[in-house]
């Protein structure tokens, strides 16, 4: 896996969007998902057309969230170009998702979550790693594939902004209130 945070390669024979064939059919997926036929889609136009394991669609704020990193002139919308980048990540995420997905349910547990976490170089409490399963289920407590790459995204974010201001490396950084809900909300690094 290259990096914590960062997807390894993964993805699926065939979906990968690769090659001549790859690309066209992703481009007429594209097309399938511009309703509205502007050439650009939006997260609520996205998220019609992903799905989870368990056949859910991707949460709202999954689809922004990819919208943003891909969406060179933020305009809050992805031209095709960008789709194929983001539909090669989301499969590179699904590859590693599945490969902790032991139990092949389709969402993750505490487990293979928490060996997920220690996998990408992460070292929460047992406790902190069942919050987060309860943010984002609190009936199962389990992640699906787009709220695996929320987190995932969401702590790769975050342990950078902290790594900049923990100059000493210790796991400890000093900061004000503003500059952290700043980076709690994404608007600064």
């Amino acid at each position: 896996m290259a990096g914590y945070g960062q997807p390894g390669q993964g993805g699926y024979a065939g979906q990968q969007g690769q090659g001549q064939g790859g690309n066209q059919l992703v481009f007429q997926w594209f097309q399938a998902v511009d309703v509205d036929r502007s050439g650009h889609i939006n997260a609520i136009e996205l998220q019609q057309a992903l799905v989870n394991g368990n056949m859910s669609k991707f949460s709202e704020e999954a689809c922004r969230m990819m919208i943003d990193l891909f969406d060179a002139n933020k305009s809050g919308t992805i031209d095709v170009n960008e789709f194929v980048q983001l539909f090669n990540y989301i499969n590179q995420w699904k590859g590693v998702f599945q490969g902790f997905d032991k139990d092949r349910s389709g969402s993750i547990d505490l487990n293979e979550f928490s060996q997920a976490l220690q996998q990408m170089q992460y070292r929460f409490s047992q406790t902190f790693v069942q919050n987060i399963l309860t943010k984002y289920d609190p009936k199962t407590c389990r992640l699906t594939l787009d709220n695996f790459i929320v987190v995932c995204f969401s702590l790769k974010r975050l342990t950078d902004s902290f790594k900049r201001r923990d100059r000493e490396m210790r796991g400890q950084a000093m900061m004000g209130y503003e500059d952290f809900v700043g980076l709690a909300l994404g608007a600064h690094q």
